[in-house]
């Protein structure tokens, strides 16, 4: 059983955990550090073809010169360059094949009392008789020995990871085996009851552990062997002789979940138990229930089981470990300044990495918040970058600049066309199509609904927005919430398809749901889009004109930001309907009432149209592969798609044919 763990978490910087862990691995004098040696792995000696990406453990000499003979550099005749003395195209000298003039290939060794070579194309041949009309100077055209590397010359220092280069540079130089740091063996233990393997079938209450494979590939990417180790559930016992076995043989041991306070969270308890706690919580967001240690002069881990603050701690303290062991830095992100899209509110007591979707808008680079909760791995793959929120700063405004670590290159930034808006399945669809097509050509969609993506075209923070905003007074979808958000720009709406919108409901629809109104039925849970989103104004639109309180529908104010999640809640119970598109309740198994057919189109500025992404985008949105394959979702009328209507300066229409 448990004893009972702390109260309370430490609140420390992570430069000030970092240095306690360094003092206790000796890295930094210390009361307690004695004679214990710097956390620096041992030397393996490896084939040097077999070296790829490992780091060298100290510097590498040249065994041989490169070339380790005089060599000709050219096709052509090697000759005394002074029998070559006074040639001219007006007085030619002759020079005989096999007693002054010899015939060489690029890479032959020089003859013996030849010290140049003549082109082949600078010499004339005549049978025995070679003939040169331009003197020629000594070791012209001859490699010297040692040209490129000389031996006993320092190839490669300390700390390098050895890229393909340096390999090809190695054997050149007879360099066949190199001494490298070992890859520090990382042992990753996944905890808790409700933790089961992915391959299972998953029963409510249960979450695959899926942490796992992040962590280890993370550690593999770093340079480290990680072994992930069966999953532990809640038991004090059995976690502890798991610790300690993974102790034995591993250099570092990772602890995923559990490090916290609470009755469960054991990770505080068996670390102290068998070594030393150094920090307990960290003044981060997300990952602030971090536990550093040490047992046995070797450094564990205990890191927060949400999958955003398990990644996020695995490279602030993980990381630096990894290349501690091996000897070498920590290469840093490409940080690019951009302009945020909204304001951000922040805890003053901690450090927040917020990610973000980044693009280039008019000529300036555009920061996206997006969703910030540390159980949205998503958040991490979707994300373009990550800008860190000082501690003490309790908001950022909108349009602040601020510095962006990008997750991807640069490069890729430059090229991607940036979506924000409504949400529809569509989109991504065409960032698939897009990357198999025109690789390098990126679409990147950040969810805010409809009008959100109107504001962020109005404040120039997006190429597009996606809407499907229907106008009451007209029964018209889009233009006139363009003309109301972009007036006196001139904007094109693409119609990307028409969809059906309508109720999500589990099989065999047990409430028996038709319409709007029956909403508002006692006991029928109702789960909602976001205020600003198209399909929270359908819903609106409809329940005024049914004369409906959105008080009378329980879950009215509970919202997400996609109709996926509105899907997915309606699958697993959450909610027993939603509005949605029908392709979604089709790929979740869940019967559909329909209920309108609504305009989706793409709202995008002028300017923007001739991005080469834009065009790229819109081409493929008209090509016939495309619309076959969104023909086969279901639930989409293709019968306009591609159809242009331009809403003008000002204020008035145009269609395009």
């Amino acid at each position: 059983m448990s004893p009972r763990g702390p109260l309370y978490l430490d609140n420390a910087t992570v430069a000030e955990a970092l240095r306690r862990l360094w003092e206790a691995l000796g890295e930094l004098p210390g009361p307690d550090r004695g004679e214990a040696p710097p956390f620096l792995g041992p030397e393996e000696v490896i084939a040097t073809t077999a070296a790829l990406g490992r780091i060298t453990a100290g510097p590498v000499f040249a065994r041989r010169s490169v070339p380790h003979y005089l060599a000709s550099a050219m096709d052509g005749v090697a000759v005394l360059a002074s029998d070559t003395f006074g040639a001219s195209e007006t007085t030619p000298v002759s020079l005989r094949l096999g007693h002054n003039a010899f015939p060489v290939d690029t890479g032959d060794v020089l003859p013996a009392a030849c010290d140049a070579v003549v082109m082949i194309e600078d010499v004339q041949l005549d049978g025995e008789t070679v003939t040169v009309d331009a003197a020629t100077t000594p070791w012209q055209h001859v490699r010297p020995i040692g040209e490129d590397v000389v031996q006993s010359d320092v190839l490669l220092t300390a700390g390098h990871r050895l890229r393909p280069a340096d390999l090809g540079a190695l054997v050149a130089a007879g360099v066949t085996e190199v001494a490298v740091r070992r890859r520090p063996r990382v042992a990753i233990l996944p905890t808790g009851d409700e933790i089961v393997p992915p391959e299972r079938e998953l029963r409510p209450g249960e979450i695959p552990e899926f942490n796992s494979a992040t962590l280890s590939g993370l550690v593999a990417e770093w340079g480290g062997d990680p072994s992930v180790r069966p999953i532990t559930p809640d038991s004090w016992e059995l976690l502890r002789q798991r610790v300690e076995a993974a102790l034995a043989d591993h250099d570092i041991v990772v602890i995923n979940a559990g490090s916290s306070t609470g009755k469960d969270d054991h990770t505080a308890g068996i670390i102290g138990g068998l070594g030393r706690v150094l920090v307990h919580g960290v003044a981060i967001k997300p990952g602030k229930p971090v536990l550093l240690g040490v047992a046995g002069g070797k450094p564990l881990l205990g890191i927060p089981g949400y999958p955003v603050s398990a990644a996020l701690s695995a490279e602030l303290f993980l990381r630096p470990l990894i290349c501690r062991w091996l000897g070498c830095g920590e290469t840093p992100r490409p940080l690019l300044e951009a302009r945020l899209s909204r304001p951000v509110a922040s805890n003053m007591g901690v450090l927040e990495f917020l990610r973000v979707k980044v693009g280039r808008v008019q000529g300036r680079l555009v920061a996206v918040p997006m969703p910030r909760g540390a159980g949205v791995i998503t958040s991490l793959v979707r994300a373009d970058g990550i800008v860190r929120i000082p501690r003490g700063t309790e908001s950022l405004p909108e349009g602040s600049t601020v510095e962006v670590e990008l997750l991807r290159p640069a490069g890729e930034i430059a090229r991607t066309v940036l979506a924000v808006g409504s949400h529809d399945l569509l989109l991504d669809m065409l960032s698939s199509g897009l990357a198999r097509r025109w690789p390098g050509t990126t679409l990147s969609s950040a969810h805010v609904g409809s009008q959100g993506g109107l504001v962020a075209l109005r404040r120039g923070e997006a190429h597009l927005a996606g809407v499907h905003l229907l106008d009451p007074a007209t029964g018209e979808y889009n233009v006139a919430y363009v003309r109301q958000y972009l007036r006196g720009r001139k904007v094109a709406l693409f119609t990307l398809a028409f969809r059906e919108q309508g109720l999500l409901v589990r099989r065999g629809n047990p409430f028996g749901l038709r319409d709007f109104a029956g909403l508002a039925r006692e006991g029928v849970r109702y789960i909602n889009r976001q205020a600003g989103s198209g399909t929270r104004v359908l819903l609106d639109f409809h329940l005024a004109r049914l004369g409906v309180d959105p008080a009378a529908i329980a879950g009215y104010r509970q919202e997400v930001f996609t109709h996926t999640a509105v899907a997915a809640a309606v699958a697993a119970g959450s909610a027993d309907c939603g509005l949605g598109i029908s392709a979604v309740a089709k790929s979740f198994g869940l019967d559909f009432v329909a209920l309108a057919r609504e305009r989706y189109e793409l709202a995008i500025p002028a300017e923007n149209l001739d991005l080469p992404g834009m065009e790229r985008l819109l081409e493929l949105a008209r090509s016939p592969a495309w619309r076959r394959e969104v023909a086969a979702l279901g639930g989409y009328d293709l019968s306009e798609t591609g159809r242009m209507v331009w809403v003008l300066e000002d204020g008035g229409s145009t269609t395009d044919a």
